[in-house]
């Protein structure tokens, strides 16, 4: 009796280890994406819904800004929901709740698992992120803080962000920056690998090196380019893409009318480059995650 409740025991551990095995085999990567502004992941829609629904991974999204300042545009949004968004004092006011309820609606088709909200002013589109990387806008040791504390609870594998250039908004500058300094303060064993992406049309990441001013923007000379292709169609008849996915996601933001008709998502695909400050083992862990990425789903069927 004694040697068969052992036996029983013995065999439950062992069907327990194996299953927990099993379980962590088929775990995906963990990723963190942080940006500024709700809709800025618009720029890399396909990556985060692969991620989740083809790689049975997670994504959690650190979002800066409140969005107060994206009244520009609005004016279908205004119909669409009732106030005058185009009007700042309105936008200002009402826009901080609408646009979490569209981030939320489009990371419900990504499969987005956690939203973090700072809640900083989105005060006014310029370039310049100096007022915000130092303090005088933005509440940046709060921020920090957040970042920090996510950083060290969840243990990601990759960090996601805009990809930098010159001309962008000096808040999506200054979430990229933090971002990347956030990295570079954590001290736990295993390190997330940061990377930048979009897919605006006819874009040459190979051609950026860094912002003036901010090292930590540098991109890894050695390192390639990475990418998904979102445009090549399958299934019945090859009438979708991933683009359909993306498509999806941009129609969540109704207050943000103008975003059907710029530049956003005209690319036929998302462009990825690695930060210098990840080592040189992030290249081939890089590489493979893409492989995964360009194997799995439907992206598999375009091969065929």
């Amino acid at each position: 009796m004694k040697i068969a409740r052992i036996t029983r025991l013995s065999l439950s551990v062992f069907f327990m280890l194996v299953f927990s095995h099993y379980t962590f085999a088929q775990t995906g990567p963990n990723v963190l994406v942080v940006q500024a502004h709700p809709d800025d992941e618009t720029s890399f829609p396909i990556i985060l819904y692969k991620i989740t629904h083809d790689l049975k991974g997670t994504v959690d999204l650190a979002q800066i800004t409140d969005g107060q300042g994206g009244f520009h545009g609005s004016e279908l949004g205004s119909v669409y929901y009732g106030y005058n968004l185009t009007d700042s004092t309105i936008g200002r006011s009402e826009l901080p709740r609408i646009r979490k309820k569209e981030v939320m609606e489009a990371g419900d088709i990504m499969g987005i698992r956690q939203y973090y909200f700072f809640d900083q002013k989105d005060d006014y589109y310029n370039l310049n992120p100096v007022p915000y990387v130092t303090g005088k806008n933005w509440d940046i040791p709060f921020v920090e803080k957040r970042l920090d504390q996510i950083l060290a609870a969840k243990q990601y594998d990759f960090i996601i962000t805009m990809f930098p250039f010159v001309g962008q908004h000096g808040h999506h500058k200054t979430a990229i920056i933090m971002a990347l300094r956030a990295l570079q303060r954590y001290k736990g064993a295993k390190k997330p690998i940061i990377i930048a992406g979009s897919t605006y049309k006819d874009e040459k990441p190979e051609a950026f090196t860094m912002l003036d001013g901010f090292p930590e923007t540098t991109m890894k000379k050695n390192a390639p380019a990475f990418s998904i292709d979102v445009a090549t169609h399958f299934g019945y008849g090859k009438q979708v893409s991933y683009k359909t996915v993306a498509q999806w996601v941009i129609a969540a933001y109704k207050s943000q009318g103008d975003m059907q008709e710029n530049d956003i998502y005209k690319g036929d695909k998302e462009t990825f480059r690695l930060f210098d400050m990840n080592d040189d083992a992030s290249i081939q862990k890089t590489t493979d995650f893409f492989t995964q990425l360009n194997n799995s789903g439907y992206s598999a069927q375009q091969k065929k």
